[in-house]
């Protein structure tokens, strides 16, 4: 598995996301951040959305649920079409059941990481996941800057997923932009959310190819 760039629809235009994930053909997976104004902040889409996105978009979806009791309603996420649900252990009762939920659905299981939230705690979980998400911004808004802080957590986090011999993405998700994926890339990520960096261009897919571009010359190297 290369590199891949999933553009997170935060940042894309609501009143017409057909359209939005049209401009980006060369993405990977379309990023849904879902929020309930209780885990976060802030409230954006819920099921419905996704499910309607799913049935008209040529790419994949990959739904992060930024919410509190996601034990009761992520598989209800799978079943609304996201080809990958990502839950916050911070908020999950039973990480582990709710993995193997989401795998027996037919969708890939990722677990997200606050900046504050250790990996190591989490070793052993690794083999019941497909994903593990290191967030470099505190999730709730778009827009906001990455924090180089995190840049520890996501190189010990891509030495426990190699050492568990697995194949597991490492995503990392705030503030990813020409300026800063390759830092992200060094540090062992391979899947990269970007918002603002790809709707805020003049031209998404031509920075879509270019953030690919330049992570894979780090992976490369």
């Amino acid at each position: 598995m290369g590199i891949q760039i999933t553009p997170s629809l935060l940042n894309a235009d609501f009143a017409n996301l057909e359209a939005e994930a049209a401009r980006i053909p060369g993405a990977d997976w379309l990023h849904m951040d879902v929020m309930d104004n209780h885990f976060v902040p802030n409230l954006t889409l819920g099921a419905p959305v996704i499910e309607a996105l799913s049935k008209v978009a040529s790419q994949p979806i990959d739904a992060h649920l930024m919410i509190a009791d996601p034990d009761r309603w992520a598989p209800s996420f799978v079943e609304a079409g996201a080809g990958s649900v990502t839950f916050h252990v911070e908020a999950a009762a039973a990480p582990v059941r709710l993995a193997r939920e989401i795998r027996a659905k037919g969708a890939r299981a990722s677990m997200a990481l606050k900046p504050a939230t250790p990996i190591e705690p989490y070793e052993d979980l690794l083999p019941e996941l497909d994903m593990v998400l290191v967030m470099t911004v505190e999730p709730g808004f778009g827009g906001q800057k990455f924090l180089d802080l995190c840049l520890p957590k996501i190189r010990r986090a891509r030495e426990l997923i190699d050492n568990t011999g697995g194949g597991l993405w490492l995503q990392v998700d705030g503030g990813v932009s020409l300026e800063t994926i390759e830092r992200c890339a060094e540090a062992g990520a391979d899947t990269f959310v970007a918002g603002s960096a790809v709707f805020g261009a003049d031209d998404p897919e031509a920075m879509v190819r270019s953030l690919r571009e330049t992570a894979a010359s780090v992976s490369s190297s």
